[in-house]
């Protein structure tokens, strides 16, 4: 038995009333605050571009470039090099870091059902909890804008979102860290029981998602060649052969990977047999970036789809500045990048993907998981007035979830109160940054003019 004194851990209410101490330091009000400064968006982009695979560089500028949003959905270094100029709660929670209306969507669950959650991680890292949710009311203005609807509709969907999360938080919070790990919201019910154009959105998009399966990918994008071995089929330039160095290094590297997975997927995954590996372009922001799909058979022919992406450091550390918890660091150091996003993703997620591993390349870290396993989306853009305003706040829903896993969610229920200070100070924040984001997007595509016309 142990002799050392025993300290009791801090209530919930202790922390509730540091949050609220904290207003004094930084009034809500502050939250509207854009820094004024001397900016460089288009050197960072360019520095991120130098990173990249050359010949895929104008692929990313030219998907980046299709509208404001694209272009959005593409800048999250420069947020986080903008929100690290203001003030900042300095209340950390495990973040998404790039957590804007397009990575949210469905997948399925280890239980093969749909589930709707986050679903980007490659920026995670821990950071002040209003760094996401200003990445996401931002991108509702953006993206209510980039349609034309009705700017009522979107300063209203914005709000909404945000007082949905303080409200989402502090529900969440009123339980144990135990329940709360296995709570789960509803943002899926609550569209299915908001109104018929919502219902009809949802509909669609859960048919989407449970069309797009790895055995209809497999028969869409591989063949078998004259010895029966599963081959990809080119489709430049999103999908093209590797070298047949890269796909043994692939090959090699993936045994590192299975010994990350649990025991049980390293019983299923040794029962199959690596075939073929193509390099496979995904995303806005993340072209260029290595990715590739590699393909695996049983002894019955069965197929199995695995993506392996490679992982980078988070904007929130590279470029926001956010000092990582010491454990966080020590645990990259031995584990990689790709370790940081798989650990975060199972923080962040409800449910994840139970294949997930990671591995350490010679000049990159990688993290690997299941390709299209009925994973779909709901554009916003798209959407009518009533669905967007209530898509928004399935997301806001579930980041509060996400956050709501970490040790200071209280302080940030004590902070925000019922939500509608923050949601004026933030929504006038995320309006001025969409003003900004647009200039940049402009100053972007003339650059890209500008260089195809060299």
């Amino acid at each position: 038995m142990t002799t050392a004194a025993w300290t009791a851990p801090a209530s919930r209410q202790v922390a509730f009333e540091q949050g609220r101490a904290l207003r004094r330091e930084l009034p809500r009000r502050m939250l509207a605050e854009l820094p004024t400064r001397q900016r460089d968006p288009l050197g960072i982009l360019a520095a991120q571009a130098a990173t990249r695979v050359a010949e895929l560089v104008p692929l990313r500028d030219e998907r980046m470039s299709a509208s404001p949003f694209a272009f959005y959905r593409g800048t999250a270094a420069l947020m986080a090099d903008d929100l690290a100029a203001g003030a900042r709660s300095d209340i950390l929670v495990a973040s998404c870091g790039d957590a804007h209306v397009a990575n949210f969507g469905f997948y399925a669950s280890p239980q093969r059902t749909l589930v709707f959650d986050l679903n980007d991680f490659d920026e995670s890292a821990w950071a002040s909890w209003e760094w996401d949710l200003k990445r996401l009311v931002t991108s509702i203005v953006v993206a209510g804008q980039a349609t034309g609807r009705d700017d009522a509709v979107t300063a209203d969907a914005a709000r909404a979102a945000v007082r949905r999360y303080a409200r989402a938080l502090a529900v969440g919070e009123r339980a144990t860290p135990l329940a709360r790990f296995y709570q789960h919201f509803d943002a899926a019910g609550a569209l299915v029981t908001s109104g018929k154009a919502s219902r009809k959105v949802l509909r669609a998009a859960i048919a989407d998602a449970e069309k797009r399966t790895g055995d209809k990918a497999v028969r869409k994008m591989t063949e078998a060649d004259a010895d029966g071995r599963l081959r990809f089929v080119e489709q430049p330039p999103t999908m093209t052969r590797v070298t047949p160095d890269v796909a043994a290094a692939v090959d090699a590297s993936l045994a590192q990977y299975i010994s990350t997975t649990r025991a049980d997927v390293q019983l299923v995954l040794s029962q199959y047999t690596f075939c073929d590996v193509v390099r496979r372009v995904v995303g806005v922001g993340s072209v260029g970036t290595r990715c590739y799909i590699a393909v695996f058979v049983d002894g019955d022919g069965a197929a199995l789809l695995m993506q392996v992406k490679e992982a980078g450091r988070s904007v929130l550390d590279e470029y926001g500045g956010c000092a990582q918890p010491e454990e966080v660091t020590a645990f990259v150091d031995s584990h990689g990048q790709g370790g940081r996003v798989v650990a975060l993703q199972r923080i962040l997620q409800g449910s994840s993907d139970p294949f997930l591993g990671h591995f350490r390349g010679e000049s990159a870290d990688y993290y690997v998981r299941q390709f299209r396993d009925m994973k779909g989306g709901i554009d916003a853009e798209t959407l009518e007035d009533a669905p967007f305003r209530l898509y928004a706040q399935a997301c806001a829903t579930v980041l509060a979830r996400a956050h709501g896993q970490s040790p200071n969610a209280a302080q940030i229920v004590g902070y925000l109160g019922e939500g509608r200070a923050a949601a004026e100070a933030i929504v006038e924040w995320a309006y001025g940054y969409a003003a900004l984001s647009r200039a940049d997007y402009g100053a972007f595509v003339d650059a890209v003019a500008a260089r195809t016309a060299r």
